[in-house]
């Protein structure tokens, strides 16, 4: 059983497209197709693999018999397992073996049409950007995609309340341009806003990467250098008072 392995993709793009179709057939058969699947994976037969072919395909069947084999074979004897454990997990420990199967398959082809380092890498971004079968099968993916959705939605939110109250200031109570990588675009967009902010003690704009801190009564915005106030320090700090907002109100007393 070759596995699709008469297919010879030579390059990143073609290399993807391989695996995107093995891995898009790996995961029919542990979801859509599952029932088939498991009806396949009789355990009275002998070492049995799952193999995803490049036309999104999928079969159970023997391994390879040539030693050693066109491409990387798939882990063995998934069909012993089959009674022996909760469905759920018997899936999921197939669909673990199936991403470390496409992987090697991937850099197999990438090794064997010399790929540099720069092939290699460009090969695994684009194939980390997809979700891993084991992502898929075990509800991951789902999960993580509806709380980047929560995420985006929140940044909106806060966006919105940040336009009604007219103001340019940096939006958290404290600021270092350290930006979320879910946040990063929303981040950009910002920079242009907090470079319009003035600092109260020293006069100057917000730069990136300098630490602010925002006085909780005037609302007035800060270098933490010119009031000696450390990242550090304001994490513990519930609620900050400028130096004017502190002598004003030891004033009125």
């Amino acid at each position: 059983m070759d596995g699709g392995g008469a297919y010879n993709p030579r390059t990143v793009e073609e290399v993807f497209r391989d695996f995107k179709g093995r891995r898009n057939g790996m995961i029919k058969a542990l979801t859509t197709d599952v029932q088939d699947f498991r009806r396949l994976c009789d355990p009275e037969k002998e070492n049995l693999c799952l193999y995803g072919l490049p036309n999104e395909q999928w079969e159970v069947n023997l391994p390879a018999e040539e030693v050693p084999p066109e491409i990387p074979e798939p882990v063995l004897g998934i069909n012993f397992a089959r009674n022996g454990m909760v469905e759920k997990d018997w899936l999921s420990l197939v669909a673990v073996h199936s991403d470390a199967w496409l992987l090697a398959v991937a850099f197999f082809f990438g090794s064997r049409f010399g790929f540099d380092k720069a092939d290699r890498k460009r090969l695994f971004n684009m194939m980390n950007e997809l979700p891993s079968v084991f992502e898929v099968v075990s509800g991951t993916a789902k999960k993580q995609s509806k709380e980047k959705s929560s995420v985006s939605n929140n940044s909106s939110n806060r966006s919105k309340s940040n336009s009604k109250r007219g103001g340019s200031e940096p939006r958290p109570k404290y600021s270092k341009a350290e930006p979320k990588e879910e946040e990063e675009e929303e981040e950009e967009e910002d920079d242009d806003e907090q470079g319009e902010t003035e600092c109260g003690a020293c006069g100057e704009n917000y730069a990136e990467n300098e630490f602010w801190i925002c006085c909780d009564l005037c609302e007035s915005w800060f270098h933490g250098k010119c009031v000696k106030i450390t990242p550090a320090r304001a994490e513990h700090i519930k609620q900050y008072k400028c130096p004017s907002c502190s002598n004003n109100k030891r004033g009125r007393s």
